[in-house]
């Protein structure tokens, strides 16, 4: 018995020296502020903006803003599985799939544009886009979109979050409601301890990873308080990695823009998957692979990638932050 005893508190020990801060640990944590920001849980005055983001929930759930009354932002976009459908590409109101990844609305407030190849500036422009287009929500125009809204309700509600304007119920408004209430969508993790000074948020195995993500060179892209979302990269920059889509190219007909894609963020990134633009990648472990050859030309091995993965699971937002619909 005392024999047992003894080897609990051994391990006990063991746990606690495993995750004991270190120098190396301070100077990890100095890296790390000078790559990442910490969040905090909502990027607008949810006091002064209560009757518009309670107006863009309400649109985000809307099934009406599609031709058959059966997609809504949330269809793809699900809150309650981390703010995807964990489909390579989504199906749009009669089953056809679009080319590109759905990516996660969580913390896409902290994203410098928005889709893949950045062609809405901002939240708002973003949110109309999919209403429109023939693959997803399928209705022709704006004024076929207010139409399928039009109630004594919804323009009360319009009126409220947009008090002054001549004409609140309008298709712009649209828009700036989603956002607001997209807004409200952060999903702060033990990483924003970590990097607030609580060193011992992170694991040993997480604050090795961490080390390795930085000196391996992943915040050449991944920086800031998204761990991404804050410029274009050449899928292929180092070694080409083949792909048909022309990415923002198509926005910009620039040729340097050939194969460019928005940097993701990687917050809640274990749970976001499948990867890529194209969602060919089935797991992350593969996906930190490939990145670090095709972006770094680094080949990682399996211990590099479980530890790198280990720091990515810490970006993982904290139970209660997420929203799910009732």
């Amino acid at each position: 018995m005392k024999s047992l005893l003894l080897l609990f508190i051994l391990a006990g020990c063991g746990v606690g020296m495993n995750n004991q801060v270190t120098e190396a640990d301070k100077q990890l944590l100095v890296d790390a502020k000078d790559n990442f920001e910490a969040i905090g849980k909502t990027a607008i005055d949810v006091k002064k903006e209560a009757s518009k983001i309670k107006l863009g929930e309400m649109l985000y759930f809307e099934k009406k803003l599609s031709i058959n009354d059966k997609i809504s932002c949330n269809s793809c976009h699900m809150l309650d599985k981390f703010g995807v459908d964990n489909e390579p590409t989504s199906p749009g109101h009669d089953g056809t799939r679009g080319d590109r990844n759905s990516p996660t609305v969580y913390n896409a407030a902290l994203n410098f544009a928005q889709f893949w190849d950045g062609r809405a500036k901002d939240l708002a422009a973003q949110a109309v886009g999919p209403i429109l287009n023939p693959i997803e929500h399928g209705l022709p125009n704006s004024k076929a979109a207010m139409k399928k809204i039009n109630s004594k309700e919804y323009m009360a509600l319009f009126k409220e979050a947009f008090p002054g304007k001549r004409k609140s119920f309008t298709y712009k408004n649209v828009g700036k409601a989603i956002a607001a209430f997209e807004k409200t969508l952060l999903t702060p993790s033990r990483f924003d301890d970590f990097l607030k000074g609580d060193i011992a948020a992170l694991n040993r195995q997480e604050r090795d990873g961490l080390k390795k993500f930085v000196e391996v060179g992943c915040t050449s892209c991944h920086t800031g308080a998204g761990v991404g979302g804050s410029m274009y990269q050449v899928l292929g920059a180092v070694n080409p990695y083949k792909t048909e889509d022309k990415g923002r190219y198509n926005v910009t007909k620039d040729k340097d823009d050939m194969h460019s894609f928005k940097v993701p963020s990687l917050r809640n990134v274990v749970h976001t998957g499948p990867y890529f633009h194209d969602g060919s990648i089935k797991t992350l472990e593969e996906a930190i692979k490939l990145m670090a050859y095709h972006q770094l030309d680094v080949k990682l091995n399996d211990k590099d990638i479980a530890d790198i993965k280990a720091f990515l699971g810490s970006l993982t937002g904290k139970p209660g932050t997420f929203y799910a619909k009732k």
